[in-house]
């Protein structure tokens, strides 16, 4: 009985070659992502390869692109990348047909992080271009990343001070045994025989006792530097300076991790979990990142400046002339509330709609309890009770809030696969580039269906 289905043949040949685009549907992210990175200045990744013999390798935009489309689809693994180029159509397409081992995927990756804050200032270009950054409300905000590391595998100041000296004694004794055991061997099958090799249990406890020691001396660190810049933030004199940091101390439950010295344990709505702080500033018409900083510090009031001026850097860098680049108002929460960044945000003409407390019961991030320690404070808890001042600090949540919750959620970047601070910021500010990247992509799907 014929139904009058279509033919269906999984050997069909074709008479003519098959373009690969033609499997992917006009308009497709993937296609987006060839044509933005082919008109990219390559030359900071390109000039990190020098010819010579041996076989040729992948060209480098090849991976770069499809390393952006992994980051756009939530696909970060480069085990998982590499298994796409085989099996899906889009990645097939944007490798050329070409299967890249994953470990050409990850040292691509590795060796190229350093282009990554120059490519997204590439991009940044490009959404400029398309009149996505247009300097209106800007808002600030940090969220907190796991890092490539497990809490567990931490320990306090406190703690060592305990463990040491019981790992030591621990040593000695396995030592002292095995001087023993050596002695009655020599004894037994005579000197020349092997017999010097370390016992696996010395071994192991020597290992841990040289990363308890490496973390004693990471916790010690941090002390002298938080000393010698409260010093001088007060103005102290060379010689206190180094008095201060001579007695500085570690608090006794101050931890550092053992498999990423770098991260830190730091409190989030789920739980404690050993992280690092990642800050975004976003465009609110356009949704952009127009800069982003990922830190070690849990707390955001220490990186308001820095990521103004790193703002102010992004958009010259873009172009932007020096009149323009002042956001037409500029919001964040309660924890970047201090007088040093109220009063950096006044001196540089900043229209700041900054939280002077807790945000209670849909207040607005006035919190009317007590009463504010400083008069900018005070200030600013006047200018947002205004209706003018709570309308616009009210659409921060709908600024840079979503930019963190589609990272997470919609895209799955919740954890750095990379270790070490100065490998996770890179990382994500490869991250940003592929949102800003996405953002684009839509801008300019909505404009040629309208």
């Amino acid at each position: 009985m014929a139904y009058g289905f279509r033919p269906y043949q999984l050997d069909q040949q074709h008479l003519l070659p098959v373009s690969a685009r033609e499997w992917l549907p006009e308009g497709h992210l993937a296609l987006f992502l060839a044509e933005v990175v082919g008109q990219l200045d390559l030359g900071p990744i390109l000039r990190a390869y020098k010819g010579g013999w041996g076989p040729r390798g992948y060209h480098p935009q090849m991976l770069l692109t499809v390393l952006l489309y992994g980051y756009c689809t939530g696909v970060f693994s480069s085990r998982k990348l590499a298994a796409r180029c085989e099996t899906d159509v889009a990645f097939r397409m944007l490798s050329g047909g070409a299967f890249p081992d994953f470990r050409t995927l990850a040292d691509f990756r590795k060796r190229h992080l350093g282009a990554m804050e120059y490519v997204f200032v590439e991009v940044l270009r490009l959404c400029r271009e398309a009149g996505l950054v247009k300097l209106g409300h800007v808002s600030l905000d940090g969220s907190k990343y796991q890092a490539n590391a497990s809490r567990h595998k931490a320990m306090s100041y406190g703690r060592i001070g305990e463990v040491e000296p019981r790992i030591e004694a621990e040593i000695a004794a396995l030592l002292e045994r095995a001087t023993r055991t050596d002695a009655a061997e020599d004894e037994e099958y005579g000197a020349d025989q092997r017999g010097d090799e370390l016992p696996e249990e010395l071994r192991r406890r020597e290992g841990r006792l040289e990363k308890i020691r490496a973390a004693k001396a990471r916790l010690e660190e941090r002390a002298r530097v938080r000393a010698r810049d409260r010093g001088v933030a007060k103005g102290a004199s060379t010689e206190e300076i180094a008095v201060a940091e001579a007695v500085a101390m570690p608090g006794a439950k101050e931890q550092s991790n053992f498999t990423d010295p770098d991260s830190r344990i730091m409190k989030t709505r789920g739980g404690w979990m050993q992280a690092y702080n990642v800050e975004v500033a976003v465009e609110e018409a356009s949704g952009v990142i127009l800069a982003e900083e990922t830190s070690a510090q849990a707390a955001d009031s220490p990186h308001l400046v820095p990521m103004l001026d790193r703002l102010d850097a992004n958009l010259a860098t873009i172009g932007v002339p020096a009149g323009e680049r002042t956001p037409a108002a500029f919001s964040a929460d309660a924890g970047y509330c201090s007088e040093a960044n109220l009063t950096a945000l006044e001196q540089r003409g900043v229209d700041a709609y900054v939280a002077s407390g807790r945000e209670r019961h849909h207040r607005g991030g006035v919190d009317t309890r007590g009463s504010p320690r400083t008069p900018l404070r005070a200030a600013m808890r006047t200018k947002l009770q205004t209706a003018a001042g709570h309308a616009v600090y009210a659409r921060r949540k709908a600024i840079t809030e979503p930019v963190h919750g589609m990272t997470k959620q919609a895209r799955g970047f919740r954890q750095f696969l990379l270790r070490g601070l100065a490998n996770v910021r890179p990382e994500f500010t490869l991250v940003a580039l592929t949102h800003n990247l996405l953002k684009l992509w839509r801008a300019q799907a909505e404009s040629a269906s309208a």
